[in-house]
Formats: C-alpha cells, sequence, structure tokens
C-alpha cells in the first residue's frame, strides 16, 4: 500500500511519524511524499491548544476529499487530538475511519491495513503500557542533515493549562546506552546535528533511579563523534542541574544553548500555573550560566492572558524579559479549554486584552533580539547550511550554534557550493531583528 502521512505540531510528533514510516516501510508498504496517489493517509495530530486542535480538524477535512478524488480507501487520525478527545471524535469527525491515539503508534501497520478492528473503529491504549521506542525501532528520518532524538516520553508536571501528561503519560526516560545506539545510527546516514528532544529533556534520567541523567548523557553522545553538533530542546528551569555546565563547557560540539520555557515571571501566576519555582529562582539562575558559558544563547517561552493575570503581573513579566534579554522568545496567548484545570480559576483575561499584551511583548523582544545580536557584527562564527540551494539573492540559509534550526532565525550565507549539512564559517556583515548575515571565510 501506499501511505501518506500528515504531520502536524511539534518536532516530538515528528519522531512518532518517522517511527510509524519506518514501520510500515518495514512491512513492505511505500511511504509517500503526495496524498494524491496514497491508498491510507494518516494525519498525526498535535491537541495541546486551540489553534492546533482547529488546524487539525482543516486539515483532516482537506485530506478527507482524496477518498472522494483519489485513491484513498482509509484516513486514519493519529497523535495528541485524537487522545485528546476520543471517542467524542467518532460522532463528529464522520471523515475518518480510525482513531488512534499516543500509546499504539506500534499498532499502525496492523491499523493501515484494516486489520485492528476488535475495537471497532478506535484504539486508545493507555499510553503508560505503551513500548518506549529504542534504537531497534524502525524508524525513517525525513529531517536531512538534522536528527530529532527523543530520550524519554511523558512528562510527571501539573501544570494547570497542560493537558500533556494525561495524553502522553508519566515520564519514562530511555537508558544510555539504548540512546547512544540509535545516535551512532543517525550519524552513519548523514545526520549532522542531532537535537535531543521530550516533554522535559532536564529531567531525564531521574525516573531511572540508575545515576543515569543529563550530564552523563551529553558527555557520551558528544564523544561519539567530534564534528556532529549536540543540542538540547524542552529543558525545564527547575529540573537544570547546574552541574551540567561544566559538561557543555568542557565540550565544543555542545551547544551552548538553553532552551528553558519559563511561562511567566511573576510569583502568583506561576504558582497558579502550577509551575515550581520564583521569579528570583530564574534570575539567579540565568545569571549563573550566563556566568559559566557567556556566549550561551538562552531560549524561552512565555504564555499572556493567563486567568487572574493583572497588569501588575503583565509589567513583572515584561520587566522581567527587558532585564533577562532572552535571546529567542515565543509568546503565547493562554489557550482555555474545559478539560483542563486552569479553566476552573476565577478572573479570565478578556482576548482583546491578551492579544494586546502579546504584542507588547514581541515588541520589546524584537528590539532585544535585534541588540543581542549586535555582538555578532564583525565577528566570525560557524554555520550549518540548511538548504543546498541559493535564494533569489545567492545566499545560503543556515544556522549557528547559538540559532535552533526551524525554530529561531536564520543566517544567511554568501557562499559557492554549499550543501545541506556543510559547516562553514562566516563573518557576519549585517544583523536584523532575527537574522544574522555574513559572508563565508
Amino acid at each position: 500500500m501506499k501511505v501518506y502521512i500528515e504531520t502536524l505540531g511539534c518536532v516530538r510528533n515528528s519522531v512518532d511519524s518517522e517511527i510509524m514510516a519506518g514501520r510500515l516501510e518495514s512491512a513492505g508498504h511505500l511511504v509517500i511524499d503526495e496524498p494524491e496517489d496514497a491508498d491510507a493517509i494518516v494525519v498525526n495530530t498535535c491537541g495541546f491548544v486551540t489553534s492546533a486542535v482547529e488546524e487539525a480538524i482543516d486539515v483532516i477535512i482537506d485530506l478527507s476529499e482524496h477518498k472522494k478524488t483519489g485513491r484513498c480507501k482509509r484516513l486514519i487520525v493519529a497523535g495528541c487530538m485524537a487522545e485528546r478527545y476520543k471517542e467524542s471524535l467518532v460522532e463528529e469527525m464522520p471523515e475518518a475511519d480510525f482513531f488512534m491515539g499516543t500509546g499504539c503508534y506500534q499498532d499502525i501497520v496492523e491499523i493501515v491495513e484494516g486489520r485492528k478492528t476488535e475495537n471497532g473503529i478506535i484504539l486508545f491504549p493507555d499510553p503508560l503500557k505503551c513500548t518506549l521506542q529504542n534504537a531497534d525501532t524502525p524508524r525513517i528520518l525525513s529531517t536531512g542533515h538534522i536528527g530529532y532524538l527523543k530520550i524519554a516520553e511523558g512528562c510527571d508536571r501539573h501544570c494547570t493549562y497542560c493537558i500533556i501528561p494525561r495524553l502522553r503519560g508519566k515520564q519514562r526516560s530511555r537508558k544510555i546506552k539504548d540512546i547512544l545506539s540509535e545516535a551512532e545510527s543517525m550519524i552513519q546516514v548523514g545526520v549532522k546535528e542531532i537535537i535531543l528532544v521530550a516533554q522535559d529533556t532536564t529531567f531525564y534520567g531521574k525516573d531511572l533511579n540508575s545515576g543515569e541523567n543529563l550530564g552523563k548523557l551529553l558527555t557520551e553522545l558528544s564523544s561519539m563523534n567530534k564534528s556532529i553538533w549536540i543540542r538540547t530542546l524542552y529543558g525545564n528551569p527547575d529540573t537544570l542541574d547546574l552541574d551540567v555546565l561544566k559538561t557543555f563547557k568542557s565540550h565544543d560540539n555542545i551547544c551552548h544553548y538553553f532552551d528553558l520555557p519559563i511561562q511567566h515571571a511573576s510569583d502568583r501566576v506561576l504558582k497558579r500555573m502550577g509551575r515550581r519555582y520564583t521569579n528570583e529562582f530564574m534570575s539567579d539562575l540565568f545569571k549563573k550560566i550566563r556566568k559559566e558559558l557567556p556566549d550561551a544563547a538562552l531560549r524561552t517561552t512565555v504564555i499572556t492572558g493567563f486567568p487572574g493575570e493583572t497588569d501588575e503581573d503583565f509589567k513583572i513579566l515584561l520587566d522581567f524579559i527587558e532585564e533577562t534579554r532572552f535571546d529567542h522568545l515565543g509568546a503565547f496567548i493562554y489557550s482555555d479549554a474545559e478539560d483542563i484545570p486552569s479553566h476552573r480559576l476565577p478572573d479570565h483575561v478578556a482576548p482583546e486584552t491578551a492579544s494586546s499584551r502579546h504584542e507588547q511583548i514581541m515588541a520589546v523582544q524584537a528590539e532585544i533580539s535585534f541588540k543581542n545580536y549586535q555582538k555578532y557584527l564583525n565577528n566570525t562564527l560557524e554555520v550549518m547550511i540548511d538548504d543546498d540551494d541559493p535564494n533569489e539573492d545567492g545566499l545560503y540559509h543556515g544556522h549557528t550554534k547559538y540559532q535552533a534550526p526551524e525554530v529561531d532565525g536564520y543566517t544567511y550565507v554568501d557562499g559557492e557550493n554549499l550543501k545541506s549539512g556543510d559547516v562553514v564559517k562566516i563573518n557576519i556583515t549585517d544583523t536584523f531583528d532575527y537574522d544574522l548575515i555574513g559572508d563565508q571565510i
């Protein structure tokens, strides 16, 4: 069978889709790039916020047209949205033929082939009973020279705005030996940058009670091949062990890049969010990181418009952003839903107020980012090229160790005969709000 997989949401979802593709091809099926020729279509959905759910619904309805105009005989809805809304989707989405939750990616072959029918058209096993992927799990990498390596599944937190623990279960970390084996396979097929992902990467190993932790994993991983860049995403301020900074400092191929979503800076709002730290704790943490690693790039995300957020709370957040001067920052407007605890909190913020606050944050951050990038002007940086073809101005685009691919801005390179995955040195000649530009040396 020819199968098309549409992936929505974060890169952790992309890993799940790559595993589904690997299982399908191992079973003799062909995963294709266009839905028009597919016998079966799988939509791997995100269900974290309302906008993601709305996008998923639109995509599913659009792709269902291929059942009328193409070869498609089976439309499968997978992932977080399916897990979140479960049986209710059966009545609300007649376009789909099967619904599978986050705990049954290993069953994708039987589902595509129509052999998984004991529960009718739904399959939602307990995510905690799902077998963790391992180095032997079939997987087809789809991101070229960038490889996302999932080191754990699930989350032990109880943030009031988040439904992920219910969709993915408690955190289960993989063993270091198994992770290293998968990393070696990635390197053998041409991956030049390995990006560690999980729901909470800085909590890695703490559920194993075996002494395995992020520092040990990074040490082993970075020693495998000195030319491979190593990066971590999706950390958390209160689970970052400061001892790991020594590991970052002693291995040149570990990117000095810290993705630590704070969500807010008002102690009152943080408590309502279920976040287990304070404004003072975060301020001290970021100062310690920059003292130990002066070149470190700090990335965070924040939520504005959370229930009960007052003008004073917002001012505290804005002041913290201006004082910390994050290199990269994403801001989100609070997304409400009846099935999350924060829905029951009093004093919900008016949408127009939340939108106005979001605009203020992004305006402040644009100025901060522009000024931060000035430090690179006329300096030499290494850039990993992300595209084989230059743009209409003859420039290649890539990223430095201080920019995560597809997440932060680009670094544009004036060079010749460059290919994806090449690492070149450039002299930075100009800076913008979120991008850099330079000449190959």
